[in-house]
């Protein structure tokens, strides 16, 4: 604030005394800018899923899954003009307005105290990089079935049918069980062949990646990316100082306030008294008067209804009060 009144000091102070005539002025106003960085996750459940209680004593999710978290929350107040609280000044040689020079709660005028942000917070859906071929066996089996003929002579024939998906599941089960017993007897050294060192790591490792690719058959496998956006909040003079400062909704992520689709996350405003300055007895009959506003601390909280996320104090100005400079004529 104290920049943006240097700067249009350093704007107008050379007018003084040559150009005469009104200059419009603002009250300034406290914007609460949230910057709010989400995780997403994309779950996709093992096709075996629905059997892996049974054939390896875990549960796993049968569905897949969208989900979002919050991973970062940043508060940065921001100074812009209010454009509802406008005044003028009547400048000429008689009435200088020097506490441009010496306050930092005085005017707002022009594009100092604004700032940017970043809408495009919007990012693609993937669609899942699929399960590994390496832990899905084959679809076919062999069968043998007893076919009759006219004479009613047994004669064997041997089929190729589709396997059923428990069978399917059954054998990656089997396979995930057969890899645990070898990595045990690599690490007693129950095997023909010897292992120590990095061979043993190498070995461990190849192993561990191959039980990993059959257990997501059964347990599923997350893919994540992150969501970045940004959400202002302008606080007003009201009793309760309770704002919705964004949603997260489990389609789309994070929201604006006004989609009812997320949960809300609520800014709490604590509003400190601001004392009146006290009267002064003064005679002298001022020129005009040119208004500014003296922001109020504030104590701010943000919660996502249960837990506390954020906890600052920030002024902010139209929760504050208006007071007056009175500008008095020069002998």
């Amino acid at each position: 604030m104290k920049r943006t009144i240097i700067i249009l000091a350093t704007l107008l102070l050379p007018l003084l005394g040559k150009a005469q005539g009104n200059v419009s002025y603002s009250m300034p106003q406290t914007v609460l800018v949230f910057n709010i960085e989400a995780q997403r996750e994309q779950f996709y459940a093992g096709p075996y899923a629905q059997y892996a209680q049974k054939y390896l004593g875990v549960k796993a999710e049968l569905d897949d899954h969208v989900s979002y978290s919050v991973t970062s929350v940043k508060m940065v107040p921001a100074v812009e003009a209010d454009q509802s609280q406008r005044y003028s000044y009547v400048m000429n040689q008689q009435s200088h307005p020097v506490f441009l020079q010496l306050t930092s709660q005085g005017l707002v005028s022009g594009p100092a105290g604004s700032y940017n942000s970043d809408k495009g917070w919007k990012y693609p859906v993937g669609k899942g990089t699929g399960f590994s071929d390496k832990g899905m066996p084959s679809n076919l089996t062999e069968r043998t079935n007893t076919l009759y003929d006219t004479d009613n002579h047994a004669v064997r024939q041997q089929v190729i049918v589709e396997k059923s998906t428990e069978a399917k599941a059954k054998e990656v089960a089997d396979k995930i069980f057969e890899i645990r017993e070898n990595k045990y007897k690599i690490l007693v050294g129950d095997t023909d062949a010897t292992y120590s060192g990095e061979a043993m790591k190498a070995t461990i490792d190849a192993l561990n990646k191959l039980e990993q690719d059959y257990l997501t058959l059964f347990t599923g496998y997350s893919e994540y990316g992150s969501q970045t956006a940004s959400f202002e909040v302008i606080p007003v003079a009201r009793k309760n100082q309770t704002y919705i400062a964004f949603r997260l909704s489990d389609e789309e992520g994070l929201v604006p306030a006004d989609n009812v689709s997320g949960r809300p996350f609520y800014l709490q405003l604590t509003v400190e008294e601001v004392a009146p300055a006290p009267a002064v007895d003064n005679k002298a009959k001022p020129v005009q008067e040119i208004k500014y506003r003296i922001p109020a601390v504030c104590g701010c909280r943000l919660t996502d209804g249960m837990s506390t996320i954020l906890q600052t104090r920030v002024p902010i100005y139209q929760l504050g009060i208006v007071a007056s400079y009175p500008i008095y004529k020069t002998k």
